[in-house]
C-alpha cells in the first residue's frame, strides 16, 4: 500500500481524480458529499436520492457551482456530464454510467436499495463501499464472492462503529493479541418500544430521519453493527440481544473478563456494547505471552491481565472517502463478511402482529432487531431483519417474540429476498 496522501494529490495533478457517485443525500450522505468535495484528488461526481432537491442541495453545500450541477435521467447524459467536468443529480441509482465512476457508496440505510445498486455496481465493475450495513448483515458474503469474481472491492466503510472496530480488532491481532470482547458505546437511550412517533421530535431536531433515528433507539442500528464485526471477525455475541451494560472505560478490562476472573463473561470471543462511552468503540485484549505481557504494562496501557484499546470516537460519513480510496487505489478492503456466518440480526415483534398483517420494516411499527448466533438463528428458526419488509405474517407473533421463517410469506419480487436466498443455496 502506497501513501495515500500523495497518492491523492498525484491523481489531482494528473487531473484525474477518483470520481464517485453516492446514493442518498441524508444525514449521512449528505456529509459524504461534503467530505469528497473537500478532498484532493477526489471528486462527488453523481448524487443519487429520490429527492432530486435534496441530492443537489448536498451539492451546492459541498462548495460545487449551481452552474455545474445538473440533474439527468440517463447514464449516457451523466456520462456526458461527468466527462466535460460537472457534477451530476439524479433520482435513479440505475442512471449510474459504467464509465467516468470509479466507485459507488450506498447510504440510504434500506436493504432492498442496497441489494439493488451494488449489484448494478458489480456488474459495471464498481467498487461498492456500504454506508448501509443492513445490507452487509443480510447479503454481504454473496456481495463480497460476486464483487471478488468481477475484480472489484466490496467493502463496509471505515468510520462507521463497525469498519472502526473491526480495524481496532486487527490491529490488536496484528500484533499477537487475543481479543477478549470487541463492541461499541451506544450513543442514543435504549427502548425496544420506540416507534417513529415516539422518537419524530427527537429526530427532527437533529436533522434525522424519523424511521433512521428510531432504528437507533429501538436497538436495531446497534444489532445490526455488531452482527457485521461478528461476521467480519468470528467473534459471537454471547447471548441474544448482547448484555448492554453500563461502563466506564476504565471498568471495560474487568468487567468483560470470565467469570472465575472477577468478570460476568460465559465465553470469551465476544461482541457486545456498553453505555457510557459514546462515541468510541474498545477492545479488551490479552496474551498468554510473558514477554507481550510485561512490554504492555511497561507502555503504561495496564497491569493486567487484561488491557483495553479504546479509541474515543468514530467519524462515520467523515471517513468513508477513506475506504473509497483505498479500494480504487490499492483494492483495499475496511470490512467485509468471512466465507462462513456468524451471527444473524433477526426480526422480532415489537408488538403483538397478527395474521395478515404486513411487515413494515427496519425502523418501524413492527419489528426490530436483535442478533444472536447464526447457529441460534437457525435453531429458532429466525428470519432474518433485512429480508423481512413487505412480508405479510401467516400467524400472529406475540410481542418480543422473533419472528420465524413459517411465520411469514415473504415479498418474492424482491431482490435482497433472492440474494439472500441465494446466498443461503451457495455459500452455506
Amino acid at each position: 500500500m502506497g501513501n495515500l496522501l500523495r497518492d491523492l494529490e498525484i491523481r489531482e495533478l494528473e487531473n484525474n481524480p477518483i470520481s464517485v457517485a453516492v446514493i442518498g443525500a441524508g444525514q449521512m450522505g449528505r456529509g459524504l458529499v461534503a467530505g469528497l468535495g473537500a478532498i484532493t484528488g477526489m471528486r462527488p461526481s453523481m448524487v443519487i436520492d429520490v429527492d432530486t432537491d435534496r441530492a443537489r442541495d448536498a451539492l451546492l453545500h459541498a462548495g460545487i457551482a449551481s452552474a455545474q450541477v445538473h440533474t439527468v435521467s440517463d447514464p449516457t447524459d451523466a456520462e456526458t456530464v461527468i466527462a466535460q467536468g460537472g457534477y451530476v443529480v439524479s433520482g435513479n441509482y440505475r442512471d449510474i454510467p459504467q464509465r467516468k465512476i470509479d466507485a459507488v457508496v450506498e447510504a440510504t440505510g434500506v436493504p432492498e436499495i442496497g441489494a439493488r445498486a451494488a449489484l448494478d455496481a458489480i456488474a459495471r465493475k464498481q467498487h461498492i463501499i456500504l454506508l448501509n450495513v443492513e445490507t452487509d448483515v443480510t447479503i454481504g458474503r454473496i456481495l463480497s464472492k460476486l464483487a471478488t469474481q468481477a475484480g472489484v472491492v466490496y467493502s463496509v466503510s471505515a468510520g462507521d462503529e463497525p469498519g472502526a472496530t473491526v480495524e481496532l480488532v486487527e490491529f490488536a491481532r496484528t500484533m499477537g493479541l487475543t481479543v477478549v470482547a470487541a463492541g461499541k458505546g451506544k450513543n442514543n437511550t435504549l427502548d425496544v418500544d420506540a416507534t417513529p412517533d415516539t422518537v419524530r421530535d427527537e429526530a427532527l431536531s437533529k436533522g434525522a430521519s424519523p424511521h433512521m433515528f428510531c432504528s437507533f433507539v429501538d436497538g436495531t442500528k446497534t444489532m445490526v453493527e455488531m452482527t457485521a464485526v461478528a461476521n467480519a471477525t468470528g467473534l459471537q455475541p454471547e447471548r441474544p440481544g448482547m448484555r448492554g451494560m453500563t461502563l466506564a472505560v476504565a471498568d471495560l478490562s474487568k468487567t468483560f473478563a470470565l467469570v472465575e476472573q472477577g468478570g460476568v463473561l460465559t465465553r470469551t470471543g465476544i461482541v457486545d456494547f456498553v453505555h457510557g462511552i459514546a462515541p468510541g468503540v474498545f477492545t479488551v485484549v490479552t496474551t498468554d505471552n510473558e514477554v507481550i505481557m510485561d512490554n504492555m504494562v511497561y507502555l503504561k496501557v495496564g497491569d493486567g491481565p487484561q488491557w483495553t484499546l479504546y479509541r474515543p470516537y468514530h467519524l462515520a460519513n467523515l471517513e468513508t472517502p477513506h475506504t473509497v480510496a483505498k479500494a480504487v487505489l490499492y483494492h483495499d478492503i475496511c470490512l467485509k463478511p468471512l466465507s462462513y456466518p456468524v451471527a444473524e440480526t433477526a426480526a422480532v415483534a415489537k408488538r403483538l402482529l397478527r395474521a395478515g398483517e404486513v411487515i413494515d420494516g427496519i425502523g418501524g411499527y413492527t419489528v426490530r432487531g436483535q442478533i444472536m448466533t447464526y447457529e441460534d438463528a437457525c435453531a429458532s428458526d429466525a428470519v432474518p431483519l433485512g429480508v423481512v419488509e413487505g412480508a405479510e405474517l401467516l400467524t400472529d407473533v406475540p410481542k418480543g417474540q422473533v419472528v420465524r421463517w413459517s411465520d411469514v410469506r415473504l415479498k418474492e419480487n424482491s431482490m435482497v429476498v433472492s440474494l439472500r436466498r441465494l446466498q443461503m443455496q451457495w455459500l452455506d
